[in-house]
């Protein structure tokens, strides 16, 4: 076994166990509400800007409407958002949240700051830092630059 080889099983041993805990570490604080970790994200979005678009978000996301509309079901479906017609054209709909949501995001979002800052007291800020700046610049240079050849 060479060494790319090598450094293959210890990546994909590392997402089996690290990465995919990591995921249900992170979304665990949004289930209680029903809701996936993405779906906690949007409804902080809207929380956070007021009037948002359903187009504003998907853009920004990089994804169709159709999968934020997706997203959105459950948060209409708990009434965490509601949709208000654009005076000026009805066929827009703005998202708003409602004061359940808005409490529910900042419940969710303590609880996530509560885990995040448990997790810096362990493994300590600085090393956190370093940690999170080392995946950033991965995403950058591979995982990004990976998805922009893949939509050539």
């Amino acid at each position: 076994m060479n060494d790319n080889e090598k450094l293959l099983d210890k990546a994909i041993d590392l997402y089996l166990t690290g990465l995919k805990g990591l995921d249900s570490f992170i979304s665990e604080p949004s289930a209680e509400y029903s809701l996936s970790f993405e779906q906690y994200l949007i409804l902080k979005k809207i929380v956070h800007n007021p009037k948002i678009k359903l187009m504003d978000i998907a853009d920004e996301r990089g994804v169709t409407r159709s999968a934020i509309s997706r997203q959105l079901r459950p948060l209409l479906n708990h009434n965490y958002i509601q949709q208000e017609a654009d005076p000026e054209d009805r066929r827009r709909l703005f998202l708003i949240s409602t004061i359940r949501g808005k409490q529910v995001e900042q419940h969710i979002g303590s609880l996530v700051l509560k885990r995040f800052s448990n997790w810096l007291d362990v493994y300590g800020k600085d090393r956190g830092t370093e940690l999170l700046d080392l995946l950033e610049d991965f995403n950058k240079q591979i995982v990004q630059a990976n998805y922009s050849e893949e939509k050539k």
